[in-house]
């Protein structure tokens, strides 16, 4: 039975507050005032290090991605009123379904790193290679704690910026936001400690890759235990969030290309008519193509700046409605956190869908396979790289050392001293809280856990800094300043 009051409640972690629409202002108000997503100005969409403003950065991106998710949760709601909202427990809930789901999709890329996804990357292979093998020297005599080691090496070599949302929103920011709100953060429900599931597994799409740690288990799975949800079973908004990500992708990238003089109108307006074409999709064709004959003859108001612009508006709306109809379809399988695709991808033979398609074989052919934009993730993959060979020291420490390090006390280990003291007292902060909250009779197991929470202090550390920021702690510590 569908009931979004099991869903949309005002349970949290400290000081709950009794009326729904103040738990969502709430929310609002943390979220917005956040210095995680102010940061995220400074964060790469595609385009690293770019003093261009009208390019998009992660938050601008995050910005038109929350207004896309206020649409179609305004679009799904006005379809349901046919209905009732009271059949499915909305009534009275209509401002905390709209608000859920634009605040998620604001949060949706708090977690990524300094210069986008290639980052992610960089960071999972540096801990393969360097991190790994100081764990293997850590003594495991127990078959349970060898069971723990293994699972928490996997789990350090899954960085993902889904996961890293959550760690920021609960323990580095703790903003102490509703249930309803951390939950439908969840993008993906699979720990980065488990193994991916097979493809014909029923939850297959959704815990397709990690959504929170090891670190966050215990209170991702009191969350939703709290709301009802299985475990690898998603929150409904959370499919809206992901839906209106896809739909701001479609021409946001080509336009930001265009921008940055990679690809010309000309080239772009070729590129996708010569794909819908090969692709046989006719819906995007139409719409390419009277609204570049409209740009190139100049007609008011579809002077030839304004070709994007327009064309966005009319795919939105119409990528709105159907994700909305889909959503609405497939209601009780969404609202159990069981319907195992993305909206825009469930009907793969619609026009929707294979617009999407067209949208992005051009973006990956052209944008991020394009040679400056290679150039500038090889640059960040040096960058992050070198950052983490630096911090490295504070992994090698034994865990006394490195707890007296933190009551600043001197220990045999100069570069260390110094490194500590770059780290910022909030991250220092969620460590410490999480080693005060470790079973310290089984002293093989503490270790163990010690050094697992002091790698995801340097993970968060680096990770929580800025394109800019971590340009110039590169060079500060490889004596490269002026």
């Amino acid at each position: 039975m569908i009931d979004y009051k099991k869903r949309l409640t005002t349970f949290r972690q400290m000081n709950e507050i009794d009326i729904i629409d103040y738990s969502i202002e709430s929310d609002r108000g943390r979220i917005l005032s956040s210095a995680a997503l102010r940061r995220l100005q400074k964060r790469t969409q595609v385009f690293a290090l770019e003093l261009n403003a009208s390019i998009r950065s992660r938050l601008t991106h995050s910005m038109e991605v929350a207004q896309n998710a206020r649409f179609i949760a305004k679009t799904i709601l006005a379809k349901l009123k046919d209905e009732g909202l009271d059949k499915y427990g909305l009534e009275e809930l209509e401002n905390a379904f709209i608000s859920t789901a634009e605040m998620t999709s604001l949060l949706h890329d708090i977690g990524n790193p300094p210069f986008g996804h290639f980052a992610e990357q960089t960071i999972n292979k540096w801990m393969s290679k360097n991190a790994l093998p100081i764990f293997e020297e850590f003594e495991a005599l127990k078959d349970e704690n060898k069971k723990l080691k293994e699972m928490l090496s996997f789990d350090l070599c899954n960085y993902d910026g889904n996961a890293q949302a959550l760690r920021v929103i609960m323990k580095l920011q703790r903003m102490n936001l509703s249930y309803t709100q951390i939950i439908s953060v969840l993008k993906y429900t699979r720990g980065a400690y488990e193994e991916k599931p097979a493809k014909n597994s029923s939850l297959s799409y959704v815990m397709k890759k990690p959504g929170f740690y090891y670190s966050e288990k215990d209170s991702i799975l009191k969350i939703q235990e709290k709301l009802g949800i299985k475990a690898g079973h998603r929150f409904p908004i959370t499919y809206i969030m992901e839906a209106a990500d896809d739909i701001s992708y479609l021409t946001a990238d080509l336009e930001d290309s265009h921008e940055k003089g990679i690809l010309s109108l000309k080239k772009i307006y070729r590129l996708i008519t010569e794909e819908c074409k090969k692709q046989e999709e006719e819906y995007l064709l139409k719409i390419v193509e009277e609204e570049y004959t409209k740009a190139q003859a100049g007609e008011k108001p579809y002077q030839f700046n304004m070709f994007f612009t327009i064309m966005r508006a009319r795919l939105v709306g119409s990528l709105v409605r159907h994700v909305a109809e889909v959503y609405i379809q497939n209601h009780e399988k969404v609202f159990e956190g069981s319907f195992n695709s993305a909206l825009l991808e469930y009907d793969e033979q619609s026009k929707y869908y294979k617009a999407i398609k067209v949208l992005q074989t051009i973006s990956t052919k052209y944008i991020y396979q394009n040679k400056d934009v290679q150039t500038l993730e090889l640059q960040s993959y040096k960058i992050i790289n070198s950052l983490f060979d630096n911090y490295k020291p504070l992994l090698e420490l034994k865990t006394e050392d490195f707890l007296a390090l933190l009551e600043d006390k001197k220990i045999d280990c100069f570069i260390s001293m110094r490194l500590i003291k770059r780290i910022s007292s909030k991250q220092i902060v969620a460590y410490e809280n999480d080693i005060n909250a470790l079973d310290k009779e089984d002293k093989e197991a503490f270790k163990i856990l010690e050094w697992y929470h002091r790698v995801r202090l340097i993970i968060d550390y680096i990770s929580g800094m800025t394109d800019d920021y971590a340009l110039e702690e590169y060079k500060v510590l490889s004596a490269l300043n002026k």
